[in-house]
């Protein structure tokens, strides 16, 4: 089980980085920690599902889908790749769909809601740039953390 947001807050308070309040948890893993992994993209999950096919090594994956609760950029089918290839879990800056099935699988999902339909997929958005999700600037290789009492980041060297 990871480190807890609140004493990671105490313990690194001058360099945390705490995401806004409003994420709901829709996956099966409360709790998740691991290196990001970004994406930015809008109202497509080529990107999304092109990572979650790859192995993760514990990362967690963080996608800047701009807050769009228009289309789902995570469904099902690529929250098991992703559960089955070794990733922590997903920060998902938008949508999310098959609530019921998300909860199930044992990967830390957290997303501003849920709607049933799903992205075009035309290959567009950028891996490994820098991401402003819940008003924080997430850069690839910082340490996501994320629990019942929210989501933080720190920079690698601290975590």
């Amino acid at each position: 089980m990871p480190q807890s947001t609140p004493d990671l807050c105490d313990q690194f308070p001058d360099i945390v980085r705490v995401l806004a309040p409003g994420f709901i948890n829709y996956g099966g893993r409360e709790a998740f920690a691991g290196p990001a992994t970004t994406v930015k993209c809008f109202e497509d999950n080529s990107l999304v599902k092109q990572l979650a096919a790859q192995p993760g090594h514990g990362r967690v994956m963080v996608v800047d889908g701009g807050g769009s609760l228009r289309r789902a950029l995570l469904g099902d089918m690529i929250a098991a790749d992703a559960a089955r290839n070794g990733w922590a879990g997903l920060i998902i800056n938008g949508a999310v769909r098959d609530v019921d099935v998300l909860r199930s699988l044992d990967l830390g999902i957290r997303a501003l809601g849920a709607v049933p339909l799903r992205t075009q997929k035309r290959g567009l958005g950028d891996v490994d740039v820098p991401v402003e999700v819940g008003g924080v600037m997430v850069e690839p290789g910082d340490v996501v953390f994320a629990d019942a009492s929210g989501i933080i980041t720190l920079p690698d060297e601290a975590a």
